[in-house]
């Protein structure tokens, strides 16, 4: 915050209108210096700039919620979009790119390029914002506090085979949101199917705890500890 309270008098108020000036350049040149860092701040390498005309919006935000999300989703998230039937303003990639251009962490549309990606869609090469792996990166980038996020691309890496790298996004969510019932549920599925019994155990204990109603980690857990007991015998 900048101290405006300024005092002039007879014929002080050169000196003032000079200090004026200068103060008026410095601030001016720290503003120019400070916008510069956010700027190369929202450069995300390989994978575009987050500048936008329009946003970059957070999704959590109710605020944007409100105001921004319904045009956006209206003209370039539509449930055909979203499905990946059809694109409604052009392809679906490219309603999904506007989307997630003015949404960077916009869930719905995260989950959709993955589908997209996963479905053997085509991505420009010349794009600059090439591969859905880029959509995940700008997102965390834009909102690294997201654990959603970091669940959806675990998902995504898990089912294109990538084991460890889906474990280091699991473990970003867990660490943003420990006590998520949902995350420990999902994170619990995966540590089971990677047959890490143990995490999975922990994870199901929190989700179960704290009233989570699905019962699939529990039967996969009991499964897999009878699986280990027959191959035991």
């Amino acid at each position: 915050m900048y101290d405006c309270n300024l005092m002039v008098r007879g014929a002080g108020y050169g000196r003032v209108e000079t200090s004026l000036k200068l103060t008026a350049w410095g601030i001016a040149f720290l503003l120019a210096l400070t916008w510069g860092v956010r700027v190369s701040a929202q450069d995300v390498p390989g994978c575009g700039t987050l500048r936008n005309a329009f946003g970059p919006f957070d999704y959590r935000d109710p605020a944007n919620m409100q105001a921004n999300l319904p045009v956006v989703e209206a003209f370039h998230f539509t449930p055909d979009v979203e499905s990946l039937r059809r694109g409604n303003t052009g392809t679906v990639l490219g309603d999904l790119q506007y989307t997630l251009r003015a949404f960077p962490n916009h869930h719905r549309a995260l989950k959709s390029i993955a589908r997209y990606a996963l479905e053997g869609g085509h991505f420009p090469p010349d794009d600059r914002i090439p591969t859905a792996d880029c959509y995940f990166e700008r997102a965390i980038a834009f909102r690294p506090d997201d654990a959603a996020v970091h669940v959806i691309y675990a998902n995504y890496l898990f089912k294109r085979g990538e084991r460890e790298s889906a474990r280091k996004q699991y473990e970003g969510a867990l660490s943003l949101a420990p006590e998520s019932v949902e995350i420990n549920y999902v994170a619990g599925l995966y540590f089971v199917d990677v047959g890490d019994l143990a995490r999975a155990r922990k994870l199901a204990k929190v989700a179960y705890d704290n009233g989570y109603p699905l019962p699939g980690l529990k039967k996969k857990i009991a499964a897999a500890e009878a699986a280990e007991q027959k191959k035991a015998k």
